[in-house]
């Protein structure tokens, strides 16, 4: 299917929020020169998030050293590290005053740790502000080091959250510097390291997967220890990136879901608008 000449259907219509709102979290972000992963990957539920006073900070710059066929992210050389952005991201917290916050990264396959320590830092930095702020973090792979998945869990966040993003079998054409086995080796190790972290993992549909092998890895993240799941549409951001398969509604959707909670998942979102971190409480507190 070529998604960038078929209308969107009727349920992926998005919710553009309150445009106040959006621009009063436009404006903290500017003012303490922090990215969200709701703009740089061109989120479709950017406005909606925004106007509720809720974001996904994304550390560590804009441009990631991989390149993803179905990311909006720009790849290429990342710059140093800011020392300064633990400190604004929880400026920006206490500012939006939110009680759960996501943080997420780009790949940094440059930094020794994989960007581990940074992600620590902006947990500690949150903390001395708000100790009983929830927060959850979307990791990479972190190129399957235990000892950077150790600097990060240390710092005890809520939520360790590993997207496998699609099926095995189209990782070389979708993700091809990513492993299947390595991200799930990574929420396997999560649990183990720290059982009381909550693992939390995200697939995309429309990719060109059959409901079997969807399945699958549903099994597969269950034997790897993860208790949370979401389970979104994917939608091309251009026509550089992977051709999109096919719109799955939201009957498939609600399938896929009991199908999940069968399995053994704690919690499920699953929608043709959900993403990694959308209504992210919600699912942590289900």
């Amino acid at each position: 299917m070529n998604n960038s000449r078929v209308p969107k259907p009727e349920w992926l219509k998005i919710n553009l929020g309150s445009v106040k709102g959006f621009q009063n979290i436009e404006n903290i972000l500017k003012e303490l020169n922090l990215k969200t992963v709701c703009k740089e990957a061109n989120c479709p539920n950017r406005a909606e998030c925004y106007s509720s006073g809720t974001a996904t900070f994304l550390i560590m710059g804009g441009i990631c050293t991989r390149k993803c066929k179905f990311c909006n992210v720009k790849d290429g050389s990342p710059k140093s590290l800011d020392i300064d952005e633990p400190k604004h991201i929880a400026e920006a917290v206490k500012k939006l005053k939110l009680n759960y916050v996501v943080i997420t990264s780009v790949t940094r396959d440059d930094l020794v740790d994989g960007g581990a320590g940074h992600f620590a830092e902006v947990i500690k930095e949150i903390r001395e502000i708000n100790k009983n702020v929830r927060i959850e973090i979307l990791i990479p792979d972190l190129k399957g080091s235990e000892d950077s998945l150790n600097i990060v869990l240390k710092a005890m966040p809520e939520v360790l959250n590993h997207n496998i993003e699609t099926i095995p079998r189209l990782y070389e054409l979708v993700r091809p510097e990513a492993e299947y086995n390595r991200s799930l080796e990574i929420l396997k190790m999560s649990k183990a390291i720290d059982p009381r972290i909550k693992t939390k993992s995200g697939i995309m549909l429309g990719l060109g997967e059959t409901r079997e092998e969807v399945i699958e890895v549903f099994k597969d993240l269950r034997k790897n220890s993860c208790d949370l799941l979401t389970i979104g549409q994917y939608l091309r951001p251009s026509e550089e990136h992977y051709p999109m398969s096919e719109y799955v509604t939201p009957e498939e959707f609600e399938w896929y879901k009991e199908k999940a909670e069968e399995i053994g998942f704690e919690g499920v979102a699953s929608g043709p608008l959900v993403r990694s971190s959308y209504k992210a409480w919600q699912l942590y507190n289900d």
